[in-house]
């Protein structure tokens, strides 16, 4: 197996893992939500920041491998 297919495969595994915990975890602590009226408002800056770390880690170690 190639480099390039072990790094498809540790991506898969990795957005099925942050996935399965997102079914489970929800909203996340840090995660506004303002409802006023009709009107409804969602910032998610936790999921973003989580998610930030996320893909920082994954192109890091995709960038070991060039």
């Amino acid at each position: 197996m190639t480099d390039v297919g072990k790094i498809f495969i540790v991506i898969g595994v990795v957005c099925i893992i942050v996935g399965l915990l997102w079914g489970f975890v929800g909203k996340l602590p840090g995660d506004f939500s303002f409802k006023k009226g009709n009107v409804s408002f969602h910032f998610p800056i936790m999921t973003s920041i989580i998610v930030s770390i996320i893909l920082t880690i994954i192109f890091a170690v995709i960038g070991r491998f060039k």
